[in-house]
């Protein structure tokens, strides 16, 4: 169980990098299987969801936590929050590469984030706000029309994911207990992605290599991955919390090329440069 005793910096760390290495293979995991006609988006998505919120549902067994701690989360806007990120990410896979779809995801993740925490009082220093701009220039160097240019629908429905998972990640930082809340999230995400699946006429299929890649999707890389995520925030601004997952596009790259035989552009890698160049200078405190 993940406590939550006052966050110290190294704990923070490890959190963070255990959770992008988690976002890194739920994308490989979503390409491998809608990339490669394994399983259809709505399907995928609700396995995944199932998956998880069994996980979590074990965990809370074991952990022998009370019901009450589960039925007290105040916020009913991150279940659907969550609902909407993950079908939205799921179809837009079916038209983007893993590297790519990250990048979108994670690019309108940090906009979302940092534009709340300036509404919230959170200021960049010069430093962070060239970070910051160089970060969105690269992202808007990978999606301009062009040559070799993502999908334009991909990277839309990609965009609306990353904005609805931005919002539950600032929801995220107020929950009390993350295993409870990120529990309470997956059971009620199960209705209303069902719903929301049948509102989408894509034909069904699902094979059993599809179905596999959903599960640990929803176990490991979401239920385990989101808990440790939600821990993380307790120490983390929303202006760090944003900028800290555009490395996840970097990982999910070089996974893509690995073990999805994915190739990288010069574009791709042009606008890595510039988004993790602006990563840098956002955490220099002077």
């Amino acid at each position: 169980m993940i406590s939550n005793a006052e966050p110290n910096p190294a704990r923070i760390m490890a959190l963070t990098a255990l959770a992008v290495t988690a976002f890194s293979a739920n994308s490989i995991l979503c390409r491998f299987a809608l990339g490669g006609g394994l399983i259809d988006a709505a399907g995928f998505t609700s396995i995944r969801i199932c998956s998880g919120a069994l996980f979590l549902g074990i965990v809370l067994v074991l952990k022998k936590y009370r019901l009450k701690g589960m039925t007290n989360q105040k916020n009913r806007l991150m279940p659907i929050m969550l609902t909407l990120y993950a079908l939205f990410f799921s179809y837009a896979y079916t038209r983007l590469d893993a590297g790519t779809g990250a990048l979108i995801l994670f690019g309108a993740v940090q906009a979302t984030m940092i534009i709340s925490g300036w509404l919230s009082g959170e200021r960049m220093t010069r430093l962070q706000f060239t970070g910051f701009f160089m970060a969105i220039s690269g992202l808007v160097y990978l999606v301009f029309p062009g040559l070799k240019a993502p999908s334009p629908l991909g990277a839309c429905l990609m965009a609306i994911a990353g904005t609805a998972w931005g919002i539950y990640s600032l929801l995220g930082r107020k929950a009390s207990d993350p295993v409870s809340a990120t529990a309470f999230n997956f059971m009620i995400s199960i209705p209303l992605v069902f719903i929301l699946g049948l509102c989408i006429p894509t034909p069904v299929f699902i094979t059993a290599k599809g179905a596999a890649a959903a599960i640990l999707s929803g176990t490991l890389a979401s239920g385990a991955g989101y808990v440790i995520w939600t821990a993380a925030l307790q120490g983390l601004t929303s202006t760090q919390a944003a900028i800290v997952q555009l490395t996840v596009p970097v990982i999910t790259a070089l996974c893509g090329i690995i073990f999805l035989s994915e190739m990288i552009s010069s574009r791709f890698l042009i606008a890595s440069f510039f988004i993790l160049s602006g990563i840098s200078l956002a955490f220099l405190k002077k």
